[in-house]
């Protein structure tokens, strides 16, 4: 993966909150439990917390909290200077922020005939307060549909590195991109019509509808792999130079580490798919590769086929 020393930087896309503190009422929903502030606590917690999950999208419930707006002065000070920004991780996670919002920019009207919203990346570090409740760093990445904002701590990949063997740098951007796939999901109004189908349905039931979600939102991702070598920031300049057969098999390991059924038997559990929240390891990588082989996110991510939710209106 190389980024284009040439591409605008636009860190207007995210908020930066690092440093500011949180607060609020509780985060309710779908958190992914990894643990309190601090990779200490992450790490603690990886072993009591595995079914959870990691990273995806916030169900509302519980306390709502309220969104605030960070300080961007610093970032866009270490982010000026092009050359110097691409060996620094937030400005190198900015460019994939632009990347996938710019990809998304196109594709939504393109695919499913609507215009796209741009949604900010929320940096933070330790707690931060959002439109879903007050989260900490345990939570890991997540989507928070009530203010349309992706929220992630970056001390993060240190985890996704350390701990469950994932250290290839195109995490990152995975990570990211499977975020604003949920996006995609609350714009295009399948998000709402999967809570709608839960509605009475058994426990069972629930759960595998929310599986699908977090499985086409790794589709998602994959379409916005296959095409972001495509995409261009605010100067006109491509943002990647390249993405290589590494990079993707580096996207296809994280979905690996990442899986369900991973994660339970790396916490000396026993694999129990009634727990499942964001799909098998085989799964994710099948929809993860699904995406970018095909780069058509209504023929090639239907995770709901044959069932009662539709991808869009």
């Amino acid at each position: 993966m190389e980024l284009n020393e040439n591409a605008d930087i636009d860190t207007s896309q995210v908020d930066d909150q690092r440093g500011s503190g949180g607060g609020g009422g509780g985060f309710g929903g779908l958190p992914i439990p990894i643990g309190g502030g601090g990779l200490v606590g992450i790490i603690i917690t990886v072993v009591l917390a595995l079914a959870g999950g990691y990273f995806g999208l916030n169900q509302l419930g519980g306390d709502s909290g309220s969104s605030k707006s960070g300080d961007n002065s610093n970032i866009q000070q270490d982010c000026a200077d092009k050359a110097s920004a691409r060996t620094k991780l937030d400005c190198r996670n900015v460019l994939f922020v632009n990347s996938i919002q710019a990809f998304w920019t196109e594709a939504e009207p393109q695919y499913f005939g609507k215009q796209y919203q741009p949604a900010k990346t929320v940096l933070f570090s330790n707690r931060v307060s959002t439109g879903c409740g007050a989260a900490d760093s345990g939570v890991g990445p997540f989507y928070c549909p009530a203010d349309d904002r992706v929220y992630i701590d970056l001390t993060f990949y240190q985890l996704l590195a350390k701990q469950l063997g994932a250290p290839g740098e195109f995490a990152q951007p995975y990570v990211l991109a499977h975020e604003y796939g949920h996006h995609i999901q609350d714009l295009v109004g399948t998000e709402a019509k999967m809570r709608k189908a839960q509605q009475g349905a058994s426990d069972a039931d629930q759960n595998l509808l929310s599986v699908k979600l977090e499985l086409q939102a790794d589709c998602y991702a994959g379409v916005w792999a296959h095409h972001a070598t495509e995409t261009k920031s605010k100067n006109g300049q491509p943002i990647f130079k390249s993405i290589s057969d590494k990079d993707i098999q580096e996207g296809l390991d994280t979905a690996k580490q990442i899986g369900d059924d991973t994660l339970q038997k790396q916490s000396g559990g026993s694999v129990n798919p009634a727990e499942f929240t964001h799909g098998t390891s085989a799964d994710r990588q099948k929809w993860f590769k699904a995406g970018f082989d095909s780069g058509d996110p209504v023929k090639a991510c239907d995770t709901f086929a044959n069932g009662a939710v539709v991808q869009g209106d």
